[in-house]
């Protein structure tokens, strides 16, 4: 009986740890149709602001406090600042200069900076497992989202060529992308100082709300006709990219984060991707090649390894004392 009950909460505990990433990579495929329909700083504010709202109140209906002292404040501040309004608006501009495939794997390579802050800031040991794990994920994500032209030419001539100028990079959309993902994984570490001063879904909440009002004011002085062309489907869309891919997302996410491993919880980034890949092929039809289906593989082996990375190390140890 304790066993099956241990194993019914280790099931649990790793469905909690998938979801954030499961309903980001659906959201994208929700969201997809819904784009060329709107403008993109509308849409991050609807991302957040509604979101934040209803993390509120199932927050006040479980019990949890509010934030009591300035200190708190200014902490959610800081990080409504850096994973709100900087996140989202550095997504915002991407999205608009940038393919969809170059820009998730700049912004999924975010467990990388993770990994480092959080070694340097709280002593988290990345080790050579977890190093390993992290190119290996950085190549499968860039298998599934660069352009497979690229690699062919890799393949052909062992070169790529890039035409980056000063003028065009500071044009281009994978600049703002890299700060979108920069933005993040310092919105993530700053959760684990946020939830020293309040709780962690209660400032989750108020972040949402403080970083999606200026984007809201942002759309309102320089977007127009936001939402005239939306129909039914993509309102639901919406609410399901509002509910699921952010509410819950998020929620779950940085209420995880303030407690656990942000290196390994970070390196679960690398699902979304995956997620977004294999739902946009079950119900939009698209199609995945051979390179992005091996992604997917080395995608798999690198959350493997970051998360097991003491254990292997550990095993090895005991295998190499019991040869000698």
């Amino acid at each position: 009986m304790n066993l099956n009950l241990n194993k019914t909460s280790t099931l649990q505990s790793s469905l909690l740890l998938i979801a954030p990433f499961f309903l980001w990579g659906t959201a994208m495929v929700a969201m997809k149709g819904v784009i060329p329909h709107t403008t993109p700083l509308f849409m991050a504010g609807m991302r957040l602001v509604p979101a934040g709202i209803l993390v509120l109140i199932v927050a006040a209906m479980s019990g949890r406090s509010q934030p009591k002292t300035i200190k708190a404040w200014l902490w959610i501040g800081l990080f409504a600042l850096l994973d709100g309004a900087m996140f989202q608006g550095f997504l915002a501009a991407g999205l608009t200069k940038t393919g969809a495939g170059l820009g998730s794997v700049i912004i999924d390579s975010q467990p990388l900076a993770v990994a480092l802050m959080s070694s340097w800031l709280f002593g988290e040991i990345i080790g050579l497992w977890g190093g390993i794990g992290l190119g290996i994920g950085i190549i499968g994500i860039s298998l599934i989202g660069l352009p497979q032209e690229w690699f062919q030419s890799l393949w052909e001539t062992q070169s790529i060529t890039f035409n980056f100028t000063d003028q065009n990079l500071l044009n281009s959309g994978e600049l703002w992308m890299l700060f979108a993902s920069l933005s993040m994984a310092a919105g993530t570490v700053s959760i684990r100082y946020v939830s020293r001063h309040c709780d962690a879904v209660v400032a989750t909440g108020w972040h949402m709300i403080i970083g999606g009002i200026p984007l809201f004011l942002a759309s309102i002085l320089w977007e127009s006709q936001q939402w005239i062309n939306i129909d039914l489907q993509g309102w639901l869309a919406i609410s399901y990219a509002t509910i699921f891919g952010s509410a819950i997302a998020y929620g779950i996410f940085f209420y995880l984060a303030a407690k656990g491993n942000l290196t390994s919880l970070s390196s679960l980034t690398f699902l979304t991707p995956v997620f977004a890949l294999s739902f946009g092929n079950l119900l939009l039809g698209e199609v995945l090649t051979g390179l992005q289906w091996g992604g997917v593989s080395l995608t798999l082996v690198s959350i493997y390894l970051i998360n097991q990375r003491e254990n292997i190390g550990e095993q090895l140890q005991n295998l190499a004392s019991l040869n000698g």
